[in-house]
């Protein structure tokens, strides 16, 4: 089972490779739930990571209704991704309903090809997941984020083996949300076909001096430290879900 690792970060990238992760989705805007990286980070990420890379194209944070100009910054993100090396983007658009905006979606899986594309947890804002299921395999593109429209993964379990089994091969089902080494084993019995995390741990940054009453952030993780992919975590959540029949061979 493939396990993508959420990075924000080379950093990240590399410890997500080292680990045994078969896939990055690369992104920016960690404090809004995940945006289009720089252009310099896909770059020397392409540069130093072998395992495929999905990019984030979200132009901002907030919902997953854009106008006619964020649609075109979209494509401008789309186009950047694919000349510098992406494999596949994750993307979505929805409707004011919360229905999966299936016209405006396919057009921008159709712009990305050849890349592949992912449909991000816009998904968990629907309000018929069995609806939003046969859209966005209707828009083309060939996997689905979700935390089975629950808070976390382990919650949302009984939709995602749902999912799984009226997606069949039709669509890839990829659980995220509080995924981690620890409930991996379960996630994978439900059926889901991949698995995505952060396998985030904390370490102090280097800049030693802060003022007391002054952060750039709201609420944790704010300026004084750095939210990395640990490499522990990733090589622990890879083990978790490997198949351990191999080891009688």
């Amino acid at each position: 089972m493939t396990i993508e690792v959420c990075a924000y970060s080379l950093e990240s990238c590399m410890n997500a490779q080292v680990g045994g992760a078969g896939r990055i989705e690369l992104c920016g805007g960690l404090g809004e739930g995940g945006t289009t990286p720089s252009a310099g980070l896909i770059e020397m990420v392409r540069e130093h990571i072998q395992i495929p890379i999905f990019v984030m194209i979200r132009p901002r944070g907030g919902d997953f209704v854009y106008d006619f100009f964020e649609e075109e910054i979209i494509k401008k993100d789309i186009a950047m991704a694919k000349k510098l090396g992406a494999d596949g983007v994750v993307l979505g658009i929805l409707l004011p309903d919360g229905n999966v905006d299936v016209a405006r979606t396919k057009a921008l899986v159709d712009y990305a090809a050849p890349m592949k594309v992912t449909f991000h947890r816009a998904f968990d804002l629907t309000p018929d997941p069995v609806k939003a299921l046969k859209a966005v395999i209707e828009t083309g593109a060939e996997r689905i984020l979700t935390s089975g429209q629950k808070p976390n993964a382990l919650e949302g379990i009984k939709l995602l083996e749902q999912l799984a089994k009226t997606a069949g091969s039709s669509i890839e089902i990829m659980a995220g949300g509080g995924v981690n080494h620890n409930n991996a084993a379960e996630l994978k019995d439900a059926g889901v076909h991949s698995l995505h995390l952060t396998a985030k741990s904390f370490r102090p940054g280097r800049q030693k001096y802060f003022p007391s009453d002054i952060s750039m952030a709201g609420e944790s993780p704010d300026e004084k430290s750095v939210m990395y992919s640990d490499l522990g975590l990733v090589e622990a959540i890879v083990s978790a879900v490997a198949d351990k029949s191999l080891n009688n061979i």
